[in-house]
């Protein structure tokens, strides 16, 4: 069973909109996917089991795959992971950079 242990880098963590990439991404394989968080563990095609972890950023998270696709579900999951669930890494200076145009 492969697995893998990844850190979550998202300003939100792993909520919302995150957690329902998360879920699509692990619903595009047939094998069994948990993850898990401290002594909690989720189904990863669960939206509800997902954001009951309440992953937020810096927690470590270990993903596991049982299935004839599992290492290709690791594989997905952790490129998704690593690169913020497709988001810009830094969202906090554009939310500066509008406060600031808003203000002028």
């Amino acid at each position: 069973m492969p697995e893998i242990n990844l850190i979550i880098t998202h300003p939100e963590g792993l909520h919302a909109r995150p957690a329902a990439e998360l879920v699509k991404t692990a619903q595009q394989f047939q094998s069994e996917i948990v993850v898990g968080l401290g002594k909690w563990e989720a189904n990863a095609k669960s939206i509800l089991e997902i954001l009951t972890l309440g992953a937020d950023l810096g927690a470590e998270v270990h993903v596991a795959a049982k299935g004839d696709d599992a290492d290709q579900a690791i594989e997905a999951i952790r490129k998704l992971i690593e690169t913020n669930f497709g988001d810009e890494l830094d969202k906090t200076a554009k939310t500066d950079q509008q406060k600031d145009v808003k203000a002028g």
